[in-house]
């Protein structure tokens, strides 16, 4: 594939991150050739990033605000094509539901059925949808590839796909499928290359970002994951609840009359650390107002520790699966850059024998445990796109 390029789409609500990687060597380089994002899609102030270069205000139709942004990535991709060629452009899907755990080729009839998950991910799913949507007409015969992130999960020990309802229900294709795939395939590519053996052993993997799950891998392999059937599942996230009573749902419904819509906003868009905190959905943003006087203190401290204290719960739980712990992984944003949250969970887990090396953590290091730790504790930057890239390239020769 002399001189071929791969451009990888992740899109979401308002913004699509993109990334071009060079196809032409044996092996598929980990720093694509380019990146950057457009953000603020559909608002009042949209703006374009990449690589070096700072941040500009752009203007996108107002109309048509997602055809704009993808028509403004693809005309800045021209113009660093240099004589090459796109030969695929790969889309980052959150569900593939119970029929698509590998990479596939897009087609309009693709496209139609991955339209009936989006119940399950409406946050995520709509939007690459659109765009394939796009491309597929404008550009018919640019092969597309769509990779999924609950394909990793696909081999869940039976276990853990089954939902404790009536056996109807997984008959009928109900299960627990796991999101965030594309990450924890990812970290089974790099963590073997930094801690050998090690990596084959008991592995935790926390994807903290704004949507947020941990993962239980063994021998490279998901044996078990916090998020379910749907994205909702599991850890508190930035507007989301995550794990929750179902007879909340009901009383909601049936005593406080919401409908189901109204519900599935609040679930969503109106719970987590922003529905807690009353500040905001990023943790960051919320450990500055700790000390504030009144309700706004007490609010902000009381989210972060039932934030904090759910991704404990859970990573106690996961270790009791595995029968131990060897190595913990913090990845994506939040696990990434916010060493507050990272000892705050880590000084919890002290009885599972982790010991935080406090300088190595405030410095976000590679390994921030103690040598004396009996579980490694480490920061390992999750790396999607290129994951989704090799999918492309391998699913084109």
């Amino acid at each position: 594939m002399s001189g071929d390029l791969i451009l990888v789409l992740n899109c979401g609500s308002s913004s699509i991150k993109f990334a071009l990687f060079d196809a032409r060597s044996e092996a598929l380089a980990r720093q694509p050739l380019w990146n950057g994002k457009v953000q603020g899609i559909g608002g009042p102030t949209p703006d374009f990033g990449e690589t070096g270069v700072a941040v500009r205000r752009v203007e996108l139709d107002a109309e048509h605000p997602y055809t704009a942004a993808l028509q403004l990535i693809r005309e800045q991709v021209a113009q660093r094509l240099q004589g090459r060629r796109i030969v695929a452009v790969a889309h980052r899907v959150v569900h593939g539901g119970k029929r698509y755990f590998a990479p596939t080729r897009v087609t309009a009839d693709l496209i139609d059925d991955l339209r009936s998950y989006i119940p399950l991910a409406p946050l995520h799913q709509p939007f690459p949808l659109e765009a394939m949507g796009i491309l597929l007409a404008q550009h018919p015969d640019l092969p597309q590839v769509a990779c999924f992130d609950t394909a990793f999960h696909y081999d869940l020990p039976l276990v853990e796909q089954v939902l404790p309802l009536p056996y109807s229900v997984w008959k009928q294709g109900l299960r627990r499928y796991g999101f965030h795939g594309l990450s924890y395939e990812y970290m089974t590519h790099a963590l073997p290359e930094r801690y050998g053996d090690l990596a084959q052993g008991r592995v935790i993997v926390a994807h903290l970002g704004s949507g947020a799950s941990l993962c239980a891998i063994q021998g490279l392999q998901s044996v078990a994951t916090t998020m379910g059937f749907s994205a909702l599942d599991g850890l508190m996230m930035g507007t989301r609840t995550g794990a929750l009573d179902p007879g909340a749902v009901l009383y909601l419904m049936e005593i406080d009359k919401l409908s189901l819509q109204e519900v599935g906003h609040m679930l969503y868009h109106q719970s987590g650390l922003l529905g807690v905190s009353g500040l905001s959905s990023e943790p960051r943003v919320i450990v500055q107002h700790e000390n504030d006087p009144g309700e706004t203190g007490l609010r902000a401290q009381l989210s972060l520790a039932l934030y904090v204290r759910r991704i404990v719960r859970e990573i106690g739980a996961l270790a009791a699966v595995l029968g131990g712990l060897d190595l913990l992984v913090f990845t994506a944003g939040v696990g990434e850059h916010n060493a507050f949250v990272r000892e705050r969970v880590c000084h919890d887990l002290t009885f599972l024998g982790v010991e935080l090396d406090n300088d190595a953590n405030a410095s976000n290091a590679t390994l921030i445990s103690t040598p004396d730790s009996r579980v490694r504790v480490a920061v390992e930057p999750t790396n999607e796109e290129w994951v989704v890239a090799q999918h492309a390239l391998q699913l084109l020769e």
